[in-house]
């Protein structure tokens, strides 16, 4: 069983990318709107998605190479287009997960959440990384999700022994705002779908830390970081449907106001005495993001740099400290367009799944993949219809939008 723990990395590096605002925020809000009334649509997207996030590692240790140099095989200008989105979206992206563990941080301090905080969490998580690289990353995860499991498996615990009238019925959106929701949850659950990028980035570097690092070794690493994302999923609904649903409380559209109130809210109702777990299960589910962001933006960005430019620069903290200071300039300067920012990085995540869907489904059954990895014939059908279940749910995306 040790022997099984130490290998496992990148899978829980997922987990940890996985499970922050789409957990915490959006899989509570579901439990508070609806009950457990989608967890149908928890169940579903998890299951579109699950190919294409595999087809990270496995093409990563099928081949020795990630997806961007697969992608690069595909033509420079597909690597390009990514190379233009992700520096398009990924301050944004950090701004916003790091601003809601700010809150929860200063809800756990008792102090008020300001810009500042927000600040100081951003060069907390620089500093971390900094100091300890990916291999700090790789065995601090493993703690993290850990806590994170079983404090939140705790607090779904008590929650349900104080709520006996749960029901399972599951329901539709009526109303556009619950159809806008809809789309928004099963959108960023678990992830977006460039989280398969940063998987084959750390799936390599696992590899160069421990050489005997397999690809049945690196699957069964992503099927349990894949199986904590989706029960912690689970978890967060429940939190949500036995603590919130029906508490006639008017929630804010703001992650960080809105996790607030989530502690807020079982402090309340549990007493003091509970408010310690429920705030590091939220206080861990958003350092793990906020970590595991802050360290995969730098290093595809440092990567793609050096595919672009056909020699090795060796630049991913240089792109760190772009990040974090572009981060901390959006608190400081740009606070008042935080909103704007998040709409435009969330419709990019919406609208390119199904490319990235493509681009891994092409390359993992393409030539370059040694065919005794390729994904069986199931998986590979699997895959179609998930990628036209996107290309649907982007349209409707948009539809609903505009």
């Amino acid at each position: 069983m040790v022997a099984v723990f130490k290998r496992l990395g990148p899978g829980l590096l997922f987990a940890g990318a996985a499970i922050g605002v789409s957990h915490l925020v959006q899989s509570t809000r579901a439990g508070a709107d609806f009950g457990l009334g989608l967890v149908w649509a928890l169940l579903l997207v998890n299951l579109v998605k699950y190919p294409f996030f595999q087809f990270g590692p496995r093409y990563a240790l099928a081949t020795g190479e990630s997806l961007l140099e697969g992608y690069r095989r595909m033509g420079k200008g597909v690597l390009i287009v990514y190379y233009i989105l992700n520096l398009g979206t990924m301050f944004t992206i950090q701004a916003a997960v790091t601003s809601v563990t700010a809150g929860i941080a200063a809800r756990l301090l008792g102090i008020e959440s300001t810009a500042k905080i927000s600040v100081v969490v951003a060069l907390f998580c620089f500093a971390v990384l900094w100091r300890g690289k990916y291999s700090w990353l790789d065995k601090s995860m493993k703690i993290i999700v850990l806590a994170l499991s079983i404090s939140t498996i705790i607090a779904v615990l008590f929650a349900l022994g104080t709520k006996s009238n749960l029901t399972f019925t599951q329901v539709l959106p009526i109303t556009s705002a619950e159809w806008v929701f809809l789309i928004a949850f099963m959108g960023w659950m678990p992830g977006p779908l460039d989280i398969s990028i940063w998987h084959s980035l750390w799936a390599l570097e696992k590899k160069k830390i421990n050489p005997k690092t397999t690809l049945k070794s690196s699957l069964l690493d992503f099927n349990i970081g894949y199986g904590v994302t989706l029960f912690l999923g689970l978890c967060f609904v429940v939190l949500g449907a036995t603590v919130m649903f029906d508490s006639g409380v008017s929630f804010s559209s703001s992650g960080a106001t809105f996790a607030g109130q989530l502690i807020g809210l079982y402090t309340s109702l549990m007493g003091n005495e509970w408010f310690i777990i429920i705030a590091i299960a939220a206080l861990t589910t958003m350092i793990s993001t906020t970590l595991t962001t802050l360290d995969a933006s730098p290093r595809v960005m440092a990567h793609t740099t050096t595919l672009l430019n056909g020699k090795y620069a060796k630049n991913q903290l240089a792109w760190m400290i772009i990040l974090t200071t572009g981060t901390c300039l959006i608190f400081l300067v740009f606070a008042a367009e935080m909103g704007l920012l998040v709409q435009i990085a969330t419709v990019l995540s919406f609208l390119t799944a199904p490319l990235y869907a493509t681009a891994n489904l092409v390359l993992v059954t393409g030539n370059h993949m040694p065919a005794k990895h390729r994904p069986k014939k199931w998986l590979r059908i699997a895959s179609v219809f998930g990628i036209l279940f996107l290309i649907g749910f982007s349209v409707t995306y948009i539809a609903v939008l505009f």
